[in-house]
């Protein structure tokens, strides 16, 4: 079974993560969305509410599956026999810390990443910029999937 972790602290998952995924899915039998905990950052959502509202959103894709970790990417791969990681790269500073992530988890594991480029509608759409709007009271519906 072909296995791809796209993981991130998707707070919130927005449109952009949700294409990257909806791209990604012809490529696997599997895709698991892992929900990054870091004891270090401040969430406006829970792990649980985030795990929740991405759960909700695939509840009829059998191919997904929604989990939340609290350690690396590389080791939270290799507890799902996962073949790849999917990333998404919305500019060139994206890529940068992708390619030294994507060589970090390559040394660790042996794993290999997967790059989609963003959509050009979806390149300015951040969780950091959408939470940044709900901080100041802005409708952030266009930003978020259905």
């Amino acid at each position: 079974m072909r296995t791809g972790i796209f993981v991130g602290s998707f707070d919130p998952f927005t449109i952009g993560h949700y294409s990257i995924v909806h791209r990604a899915l012809p490529l696997f039998d599997r895709i698991v969305i892992g929900v990054g905990v870091n004891e270090r950052k401040k969430y406006m959502y829970s792990a649980e509410e985030r795990v929740t509202a991405i759960k909700t959103l695939y509840k009829e894709e059998p191919k997904i599956e929604v989990k939340a970790f609290d350690d690396l990417t590389a080791d939270f791969a290799q507890r799902e026999n996962a073949l790849f990681i999917i990333k998404g790269v919305r500019s060139v500073k994206d890529f940068e810390y992708e390619r030294e992530q994507a060589d970090i988890n390559r040394q660790l594991c042996g794993i290999e990443t997967i790059l989609l480029y963003a959509e050009p509608q979806y390149e300015s759409v951040s969780s950091s910029l959408v939470r940044e709007l709900i901080h100041f009271g802005k409708n952030v519906q266009e930003f978020l999937p259905k």
